[in-house]
């Protein structure tokens, strides 16, 4: 999305959410849901969904800029929903994502009937903030159970 597509309220919430997906350590995975709590907007999982699924991808011709954000810059697979399974969304796009994950060392499972799994627990990657704002907020010895196993 360029600026200027959408309101300067909607350019805001999609750069926050890419930029909070970029945290996502390489080889792990977290919800839609957790993204949306990080940021502030725990009722908004699937406006986080949305950001991902109007991300764009590079610009191949060399005469044109890329977009800010698009699907080089912003690690989109990492991102699956509150069950550890990977969304379906058109043909092959649950398959592509299931390869770029395995691609970073991610075991994604395929259940009986198609559906592509990621174990949370071995996988998961749920701070109770961002790293990027972690010193600018105070940080206790022990983690909040509760929030560690919030993964919608």
């Amino acid at each position: 999305m360029m600026r200027g597509e959408r309101s300067d309220e909607a350019w805001a919430w999609y750069s926050a959410v890419y930029e909070a997906i970029q945290e996502i350590p390489y080889g792990k995975v977290t919800s839609y849901g957790h993204i949306a709590r990080l940021l502030g907007k725990p009722q908004c999982p699937r406006q986080v969904g949305v950001c991902l699924k109007h991300l764009p991808s590079p610009s191949t011709d060399p005469s044109k800029k890329s977009p800010t954000w698009h699907s080089d810059n912003v690690p989109w697979q990492r991102v699956i929903n509150a069950k550890g399974g990977i969304s379906p969304r058109g043909p092959s796009g649950a398959s592509r994502q299931a390869a770029v994950l395995r691609a970073e060392g991610v075991e994604v499972t395929q259940g009986a009937l198609g559906e592509f799994t990621v174990d949370f627990g071995r996988y998961g990657w749920f701070p109770s903030v961002l790293p990027s704002e972690a010193g600018l907020v105070e940080s206790s010895d022990e983690e909040d159970e509760e929030a560690a196993a919030y993964h919608t």
